[in-house]
């Protein structure tokens, strides 16, 4: 596995596979790498020759108050997770790298950026899509890989990609869960074994919601309400938001009468974890 630091350096090895006519897959991480992140990398290696991954932790996608500082930082045993996936090219840069000194110009999708996840942490996805049209421009994917769970910035990244004419495909793979249903998340680290259990509220409050639209309600309140009632069980976790959305707009709906994304975000102690499913 080739691992470039530099600009530079991931722009030559780019070059050389586009110049062999070889097929590029990326997948874009922020480091801590779980299975989620693998599953990514292994359908990056089905539908391509030749498959990138970074590790970035984007500064800029964080809020003042956030966990920048406490992000798990797990380089070397990511290195070596990359490399037994035979994984081709990492790329590894510094912040100092991504952003020159001075740096003010900044990509954002105006009227997605602002919900869910955009709505409780401003900017975040401005962060989001700047450093992903970077890596972009940098990488010079043919296809880049993002996980369900941030159905959110899938759809955001997309919009980017149409609007801006950028010639990379976005694939997005479902979501990896532990065997008790919790949703892989590299913040799961913070949770203590007691949070750890109050955080399988997430998913029951989706699947509650999933019970009674196979059960034929299609009002998007009532079904919204059937899961803030499941996360009210869980004294321990505090809701950010419950949503049912338009998966490519991320515009509220009333009535599901086509595929609806269902998007949570809450609180287990201090850590913010997100869930979502899909309704069709």
């Amino acid at each position: 596995m080739k691992i470039c630091n530099t600009i530079s350096d991931m722009r030559a090895a780019s070059r050389v596979a586009r110049l062999d006519g070889k097929r590029l897959g990326f997948v874009p991480t922020m480091g801590a790498l779980h299975e989620g992140h693998v599953s990514l990398v292994r359908a990056a290696k089905a539908k391509c020759d030749v498959v990138a991954v970074s590790i970035f932790l984007n500064p800029l996608q964080f809020g003042p108050d956030e966990d920048l500082a406490k992000y798990p930082r797990t380089f070397e045993r990511d290195r070596d997770l990359l490399e037994k996936e035979a994984v081709d090219v990492l790329f590894a840069p510094t912040p100092e790298e991504m952003y020159p000194a001075g740096a003010v110009t900044y990509v954002t999708v105006e009227g997605l950026s602002e919900k869910l996840c955009g709505k409780s942490r401003p900017g975040h996805f401005r962060g989001v899509t700047t450093v992903v049209a970077k890596l972009f421009h940098i990488v010079e994917p043919d296809l880049a890989f993002f996980g369900q769970k941030d159905a959110a910035q899938a759809t955001i990244i997309r919009r980017m990609v149409r609007d801006l004419n950028l010639p990379v495909e976005i694939i997005v793979g479902p979501i990896v869960r532990e065997p008790d249903g919790l949703a892989m998340s590299s913040r799961n680290a913070y949770l203590s074994p007691q949070q750890r259990k109050s955080a399988l509220v997430l998913n029951r409050s989706l699947t509650a919601v999933k019970n009674r639209y196979d059960k034929g309600e299609r009002n998007a309140p009532t079904l919204i309400e059937a899961g803030k009632q499941v996360l009210a069980q869980e004294p321990a976790v505090r809701l950010d938001y419950f949503e049912i959305v338009d998966p490519a707009t991320l515009d509220l709906v009333q009535e599901l009468t086509s595929t609806s994304l269902v998007a949570v975000a809450a609180f287990v102690g201090n850590t913010r974890l997100i869930d979502n499913i899909l309704l069709s």
